[in-house]
Formats: structure tokens, sequence, C-alpha cells
């Protein structure tokens, strides 16, 4: 069974920035970490990851910067702030609040 794209779709920038508090990383390496995460059941679309990107870092979340790889393509690695921690921790109160009431508005 996949995972609902609309349960999900809410919490990207919680998902990128909780991939970022684990090490500066970059978008194929972050959506590779959120399938082997869920086993294939979820990732990102390029485009929806990219605008997280821009998104947060417009936010003052992440800071980016490019790689010096010596072979392959330049990559652009994303760092989080300390703004974007305390983002994180407010998005994960929230999340952790909104799983307790849904629990409570779904059990019979």
């Amino acid at each position: 069974m996949s995972i609902a794209s609309d349960v999900i779709r809410g919490h990207t920038d919680a998902i990128i920035l909780a991939q970022l508090i684990q090490g500066d990383s970059y978008g194929y390496k972050i959506n590779r970490a959120i399938q082997e995460k869920t086993e294939g059941q979820y990732e990102l679309k390029e485009a929806t990851l990219y605008t997280a990107f821009r998104r947060l870092e417009q936010m003052g979340c992440i800071t980016s910067y490019w790689g010096d790889e010596n072979t392959g393509a330049r990559r652009r690695y994303y760092s989080i702030t300390q703004a974007g921690l305390e983002m994180y921790d407010r998005m994960l109160a929230e999340w952790e609040q909104s799983q307790a009431l849904l629990q409570k508005l779904i059990t019979p």
C-alpha cells in the first residue's frame, strides 16, 4: 500500500528539515533517503523538492552551497540553519498535536 500524498503534502518542509538535521546533503540523496526510509512507499517529486528548497532558503531555514566534486556533476548542497532547527521543532510539535487529535477523531 502506498502512502497517500494528501496526508503527507503539508509536511514536505518538515521532512526535508529532518533529513538535513542529520547533515548537509543534496536533492537526489535526500529523496533517496526518503524512499529508503519509507521502503519505496513515498518519494518527493523533483519539482516539489526544489520548490521546497527555494522556499526554505528564502525563509532562512536552510542555506546552500556548491560542492567541489572532482568527478561527475557539481552538486548543490543544503544545510540547516538555527532558524531551520527552530522551525523543525515547531513543526514536530504541531505534528504530534495533530496526530493526537486525529487519533481521537477517527477512533470509535
